[in-house]
């Protein structure tokens, strides 16, 4: 091929991509070629618009803050301790609930016993497995024991103090049918060795607290490589049924929310049609030759 042949073919190539001076326009859009004609966008890409959906609790294992195969299940008929509390000492006496590393002895009169086990049981499994509580019943012989509210203090070895109080008539209603019990779902403790609840019992008066276990810590699990923690997946039963269905919709420990599930929802993207004006290529020029011009 002739050096002026190349010339012409790569001025008809240049011609052909940028045909951008006919019917004198400048610069023409519609006609600048950018070399990836035929290849379409078809690639469907994440959508701006997406849709979040928090599917709470589908199933049973979805009450999990962790991984479904990471904490152990608590079973349903093992998380409830009944604390029965009595004073027949002829006064007002303060009783001690839980407090396993002080091992307060109770004053002359008053025994707290449990039901599912015994109080010095529940002390020492407090310092090894600590639990946590959500949710009480509260049951009395005399309506009045609800004006002393309960003392929840956290006790450490090197002396510092917190005290926490909780008023057992914020839970009452004029609804309540039953005037000697009360049923609090917002009530929560942590019960480690540290922790005691102290409530003042009035002389003659039987006072029955019902805990639900809601989360705890389990060290056996260390010995199968599993997580020490355990939680209660199934909600606190409060023996209203329409309650209960509610309730369904728990919340959970651990101060953590729920694992979110989150869908996107895509929309294809489709592309505008493209127009494009389809011109006719100019006639091709004569050849010419270079003439250099002689200097003078």
């Amino acid at each position: 091929m002739s050096y002026e042949d190349e010339l012409m073919r790569y001025e008809e190539a240049a011609e052909d991509q940028y045909d951008d001076y006919d019917n004198d326009e400048i610069y023409d859009e519609d006609d600048f070629d950018t070399g990836f004609e035929g290849m379409d966008d078809d690639y469907d890409g994440y959508d701006d618009e997406y849709e979040e959906e928090y599917d709470l609790y589908d199933d049973e294992e979805d009450y999990d803050d962790y991984t479904r195969s990471s904490l152990g299940k608590i079973d349903p008929n093992d998380r409830t301790l009944t604390v029965v509390v009595k004073n027949t000492s002829g006064a007002s006496q303060e009783a001690v609930i839980f407090g396993g590393n002080a091992e307060r002895a109770q004053p002359a009169g008053v025994t707290v016993e449990i039901e599912e086990s015994s109080h010095k049981e529940v002390r020492e499994e407090s310092k090894s497995n600590p639990f946590k509580i959500a949710g009480m019943k509260y049951s009395v012989s005399n309506a009045l024991q609800f004006d002393n509210v309960l003392r929840i203090d956290r006790r450490t070895a090197s002396g510092s103090k917190t005290t926490r109080v909780y008023q057992p008539r914020n839970a009452t209603s004029p609804q309540n049918f039953t005037q000697t019990l009360i049923d609090d779902d917002n009530f929560e403790m942590d019960v480690t060795g540290q922790d005691s609840l102290n409530v003042v019992v009035e002389d003659g008066v039987t006072a029955v607290f019902t805990f639900t276990i809601k989360a705890r810590a389990n060290l056996g699990n260390l010995l199968k490589g599993s997580n020490v923690a355990e939680l209660s997946r199934a909600p606190r039963t409060t023996g209203l049924p329409q309650l209960d269905l509610i309730r369904r919709r728990r919340p959970t420990a651990y101060g953590m929310r729920p694992r979110r599930r989150r869908v996107r929802r895509y929309r294809p993207r489709v592309a505008p049609p493209r127009v494009r004006t389809v011109r006719p290529k100019p006639a091709k020029r004569v050849t010419t030759k270079l003439v250099r011009r002689k200097k003078r």
